[in-house]
């Protein structure tokens, strides 16, 4: 069958369960759908419910469907690690052989001493912290003194936050830069500035929010991609994730329904190639917040887009809805875990079939690269033929 335009929605967050190696990640008992379902008291997802979510191995929250509509599996992150950076990278192809460094006892004083030095601000907090708390904890003090706010988390992140009012969001950029500069040397992930507005007690993050990763260590299906000449159209944080590699049109969203409908304008206009699209706020403003309720309503909502997205599918389409990580907003941790990501393949003529449990994130790079002729690529196994015959 000749597969033309694919479209990859990532629900940000959305693990299904714990991955064999959990406990190394101190992340036992981890199911962010399952778990976040339970604690939100039911959930109703008439959409992912009839593409087959409740069919996958370990769900079992979910509606399952009699006649599923499309093909329905799970993906074992074979990178360590479980952040956002790592996921992305491993459904383009590229699997991690050592961990992102994280700092569980603070960021260490010779690297914030050369961040003071090179950027010319000092800083207030230096911990892990979650985005909120460090924001109630911090914000006063930097609004009264011009010191930005960094701090990391349980992931490899080096995060900068500063008041729109305080530091203009071009500057929190410019300083942004020039941390990820020198932090390559201490293997940290990501760089991400956290802009945000309010007063005392009533601080908001912004959705003004942008990341830089490091390199990715090798090449990415979507550059083949885009080298074929195809469109590779990346909507929220995918070109930021990628470093903006292989990416021929960036997209930013201010929030997951923003994402869906650039999505939607996406499937309007361009005819052939590649859509790719991260639903962050299940991540950013229900896992991260141990917000279970929130969450489930917030998948209420995308799953009553999906039809007005389906619509647009022509029988040389193929949708893929996966996640990247879990971030169980049920669990004492504010942080991602280290969970099974759902896999859903759905095309008006694919086969409906079990896809099992993949055994790495690049078995959908890899089918990718079949689906557009620019295989093989180093890693994974495709599923082309399980779903196209």
């Amino acid at each position: 069958m000749g597969l033309k335009r694919a479209v990859i929605i990532v629900f940000d967050g959305m693990g299904i369960g714990e991955l064999p190696d959990a406990g190394d990640y101190k992340d036992e008992g981890s199911d962010t759908l399952d778990n976040m379902i339970r604690a939100a008291g039911g959930i109703d997802l008439p959409n992912l419910s009839s593409f087959g979510l409740g069919l996958i191995e370990g769900v079992t929250a979910v509606k399952k469907a009699a006649a599923p509509l499309a093909s329905w599996g799970r993906m074992k992150e074979a990178s360590p690690g479980k952040d956002t950076a790592t996921g992305h990278w491993e459904m383009a192809g590229i699997i991690l052989k050592k961990p992102f460094a994280t700092f569980p006892n603070g960021l260490p004083k010779k690297m914030m001493d050369r961040f003071e030095k090179e950027t010319g601000y000092g800083y207030l907090g230096g911990m892990p912290a979650s985005g909120i708390g460090v924001l109630d904890e911090f914000g006063a003090e930097h609004m009264k003194t011009g010191r930005l706010i960094v701090y990391t988390s349980a992931d490899s992140v080096f995060q900068i936050a500063a008041h729109e009012e305080v530091v203009p969001v071009e500057e929190l950029y410019r300083v942004c830069r020039i941390a990820r500069g020198f932090l390559d040397g201490y293997d940290i992930g990501r760089v991400i500035a956290r802009p945000f507005i309010g007063r005392p007690g009533e601080f908001k993050r912004t959705d003004r929010r942008k990341d830089w990763p490091v390199e990715p260590p090798g090449e990415l299906v979507i550059e083949r991609i885009k080298a074929k000449g195809l469109p590779v159209v990346g909507i929220g944080k995918i070109g930021d994730i990628f470093v903006h590699k292989g990416v021929t049109e960036e997209v930013h969203t201010t929030g997951d329904c923003d994402g869906m409908d650039k999505t939607i304008d996406a499937l309007k206009r361009v005819k052939e190639g590649l859509i790719f699209t991260n639903l962050v706020d299940f991540d950013t403003s229900y896992g991260h917040r141990n917000d279970a309720k929130g969450y489930a309503k917030a998948l209420e909502v995308i799953d009553r887009r999906l039809p007005e997205a389906v619509s647009l599918l022509n029988e040389n389409d193929v949708l893929f809805i996966t996640a990247d990580h879990g971030c169980d907003p049920t669990t004492p941790s504010t942080d991602h875990s280290r969970e099974y990501v759902p896999l859903l393949a759905f095309g008006k003529g694919l086969k409906r079939v079990s896809l099992g449990t993949r055994e790495t994130f690049a078995d959908l790079g890899q089918t990718l690269a079949g689906i557009f002729g620019v295989g093989p690529i180093g890693n994974g196994r495709s599923f082309l033929k399980e779903i196209a015959g």
